[in-house]
C-alpha cells in the first residue's frame, strides 16, 4: 500500500518509461510475494496431511497385532527363511514358526511405538521447493516424496529402536532357537539371517505405506480434510 501511495507522489517527476519499469518492478515484487505464499501454504498443507497419516494410521501400527492383523503390511517369513518355515512344518514345528512370525510383528509394533517422533520429525524437514508439483502428483505423492528423502536418515535413527525391540518382546530368543533347531537337522544348508535389517526395513516399508492410506484419503475424500489448511490446499489439486 505504502509503495503505491509513493508511486502515485512520485508520477509528477519520473518520465513514462522511468514509471512504467518502476510499475514492472513492483508488479514482479507481488507476484514473488504471492508464490512465496502460495508455496509456504502448500509445504504446510502437505506437512499437515503427513502428520495426520501418522496419527490416524501409524498410531494403529503401535497396538498389539497393529502389524500382525494387518494383511497389508503383516511381516512374513525372510524369503531366504522360507525353505526353513517349510522344513520345520514338515518336522511337526508349525507353533515354533508361527511364533517367529508373531514375534517379528511384536517387534515392529513396539519400534515404532518408540519411533513415530523419529517420523514427525522428517515431516518437519519436508522442503517448499517441489511443493507444487507433489500435491498435483500423484495420490501418494507426498508420501514418496517424504520417503524417497528421508528413508535412509530414517533407518540409521529406526534400526537401534528395532534392535531393542526385538530384545524386548523376546523375539532374539524365539528366532535364536528357531534358527538353532533348524541349523541341527541333517542336510540342510545352515542360515543366520539379520532379523534386525529385516524387521526395520519391513516396518518403514509398513508405516510409509499406512501415511499413504492417509494421503489418499485427504486427497479423495473432502471429509477427511479436517482442517483450513488441509481445505484450503487440496482445494487446489481438485481444479488440476
Amino acid at each position: 500500500m505504502k509503495k503505491s501511495f509513493l508511486l502515485l507522489l512520485l508520477i509528477p517527476f519520473l518520465g513514462t518509461a522511468q514509471f512504467n519499469n518502476l510499475l514492472k518492478k513492483a508488479a514482479d515484487q507481488a507476484s514473488i510475494l504471492t508464490k512465496s505464499n502460495s508455496s509456504l501454504d502448500i509445504a504446510a498443507g502437505l506437512k499437515e496431511a503427513l502428520n495426520k497419516g501418522v496419527t490416524e494410521q501409524v498410531s494403529k501400527l503401535t497396538k498389539t497385532d497393529g502389524f500382525y492383523k494387518n494383511e497389508a503390511i503383516k511381516i512374513l517369513i525372510p524369503e531366504e527363511l522360507i525353505k526353513v518355515d517349510r522344513t520345520l512344518r514338515k518336522m511337526g514345528m508349525s507353533s515354533l514358526a508361527d511364533d517367529g512370525i508373531r514375534a517379528l510383528n511384536r517387534a515392529a509394533e513396539d519400534a515404532v511405538r518408540e519411533a513415530t517422533p523419529i517420523f514427525v520429525d522428517a515431516i518437519k524437514k519436508i522442503t517448499i521447493t517441489d511443493a507444487k508439483s507433489i500435491l498435483m502428483g500423484s495420490d501418494n505423492a507426498a508420501t514418496a516424496y517424504l520417503q524417497s528423502s528421508t528413508f535412509s536418515p530414517l533407518y540409521s535413527k529406526f534400526s537401534p529402536v528395532v534392535q531393542t525391540s526385538i530384545g524386548k518382546v523376546g523375539a532374539d530368543v524365539i528366532w535364536a532357537s528357531l534358527i538353532s533347531k533348524y541349523n541341527t537337522l541333517p542336510l540342510v544348508q545352515k542360515v543366520n539371517p539379520d532379523i534386525t535389517d529385516y524387521v526395520t526395513n519391513k516396518a518403514l516399508d509398513g508405516v510409509f505405506k499406512m501415511i499413504a492410506v492417509e494421503e489418499k484419503n485427504i486427497r479423495t475424500d473432502l471429509n477427511s480434510r479436517t482442517s483450513d489448511v488441509l481445505k484450503k490446499v487440496f482445494a487446489l489439486q481438485d481444479k488440476k
